[in-house]
């Protein structure tokens, strides 16, 4: 793991610190909202350029794992992500939206870093990303309108626009660009994958900064909110290890396919979900709000649940 992806969190807390001040100031306020779609097509556009689809078949090969690695992260996990907002979020309609739309879409990278921690099967948790990737992409706008749409009315033609804006767009011209440089496969690998996949996290920043630059002032009056989200994503985690730990005793994995199962439904993917947020729902920042805590409370989960993997494999 890299030094930036060991602290991708708190960049992104400082990101947001940096958005609360900048906010303050009256002119920036007023214009960094048209700045927050540009930087999150250019970090999406590098999320898909850098991510493997040609080893899609590869998933294929292992059906047992893909259909329990499937169904706990697309059917089980959104109903699990409802619930828990039913029970701890009902209140706070946007914290309640923000959680769902964390909880709904699957890691497609650092989890793989704390898979190889725990001596998990990194390759058959790297055949299962695209999966994640394209299904998250697919489904995405419809949990959000069916479960964030019993919660608060939104609008079918702003998520299907958000969708087309940061998640189609973006897409298309990373497979554009891997046509283009078909035959300049140095340049590509050498050059422009590398580039983005280092840039990922500083596009990522500018839209935080820019999105809360742009709300400061709301947020500032609703900061209480923030530990109300901690007690449901902790759920979360632990609930989701122990249908890990169940489903792969049920199903007879080895010791390295159930870690790969463990943190493939435990870790989540917040960049793709902030994206979709801050473009929907721009006028509410306590959605995107969610989305930015969780991976604080993630990652030490993550690091500690590879260790406890690696302990009770010990016994």
């Amino acid at each position: 793991m890299s030094l930036i992806e060991k602290f991708q969190t708190i960049i992104i807390l400082i990101a947001v610190f940096i958005g609360l001040l900048l906010g303050q100031f009256n002119f920036i306020q007023q214009h960094a909202e048209s700045l927050i779609i540009p930087f999150l097509i250019l970090m999406l556009y590098g999320l898909f350029l850098t991510t493997p689809l040609k080893n899609l078949k590869d998933a294929f090969k292992n059906i047992r794992f893909l259909s329990a690695s499937t169904i706990i992260n697309f059917v089980w996990t959104p109903l699990l992500a409802w619930g828990l907002g039913a029970v701890f979020l009902a209140d706070h309609p946007a914290l309640w939206i923000g959680f769902i739309m964390l909880m709904v879409t699957p890691c497609t990278d650092w989890y793989l870093v704390f898979t190889s921690i725990a001596k998990g099967n990194v390759p058959l948790s790297t055949s299962v990303l695209p999966i994640n990737l394209i299904l998250q992409l697919v489904l995405l706008p419809v949990y959000l309108f069916i479960f964030a749409g019993t919660i608060e009315t939104i609008s079918v033609s702003t998520i299907f626009e958000s969708v087309i804006l940061v998640l189609i767009l973006p897409f298309t011209l990373a497979h554009l660009t891997r046509i283009v440089l078909k035959k300049r496969v140095t340049l590509l690998n050498a050059k422009v994958i590398p580039f983005f996949a280092s840039s990922q996290i500083i596009f990522l920043c500018l839209a935080v900064a820019a999105m809360f630059a742009s709300q400061g002032s709301y947020l500032f009056n609703n900061l209480e909110l923030i530990s109300i989200l901690f007690v449901p994503i902790l759920l979360y985690f632990f609930i989701n290890f122990i249908v890990a730990k169940l489903v792969g005793k049920l199903l007879k994995f080895s010791y390295e396919d159930a870690v790969s199962l463990n943190l493939t439904i435990i870790a989540r993917n917040s960049p793709v979900a902030l994206a979709i947020a801050v473009t929907a729902f721009p006028e509410q920042p306590m959605i995107a709000l969610a989305l930015v805590i969780g991976p604080l409370i993630e990652l030490p989960v993550l690091a500690v649940v590879s260790q406890a993997l690696l302990m009770m494999r010990k016994k």
